[in-house]
């Protein structure tokens, strides 16, 4: 949480019972809230040409599921047409289409994968 600090002059007059703090300026706390980042989906495309198993390594090297949860992405992609990888930040999001795309290039795969939001 953010705060901001409000500057206020003291009220009590000089020369008072509190001489030594006269026209001294006190700080006050203001909570600022500040909202959480908007998540986005990054969603794998199903196509005719990409194997499995790449699918599968991609989903372990780049968003760090385990052999048993790539899997069952791997087969929701191949039977619904599309399956959510992860869900994260609009920046690490994009990274993460940017590198699996890349990934897909140097493999010679047409896998496609877009951001959403979630």
């Amino acid at each position: 949480m953010t705060q901001r600090l409000q500057p206020h002059a003291s009220t009590e007059p000089p020369g008072g019972p509190a001489d030594e703090g006269a026209g001294s300026v006190v700080a006050e706390r203001e909570a600022l809230r500040t909202e959480p980042p908007k998540l986005y989906q990054v969603v794998m495309l199903n196509d005719d040409f990409t194997p499995m198993e790449f699918v599968v390594h991609v989903l372990q090297e780049h968003f760090r599921h385990d052999i048993e949860s790539a899997t069952q992405i791997m087969l929701k992609i191949h039977h619904e047409g599309r399956g959510v990888c992860g869900v994260y930040t609009k920046d690490v999001a994009a990274t993460k289409v940017e590198l699996v795309l890349a990934a897909a290039r140097r493999a010679g795969h047409p896998l496609q994968c877009i951001l959403e939001t979630a």
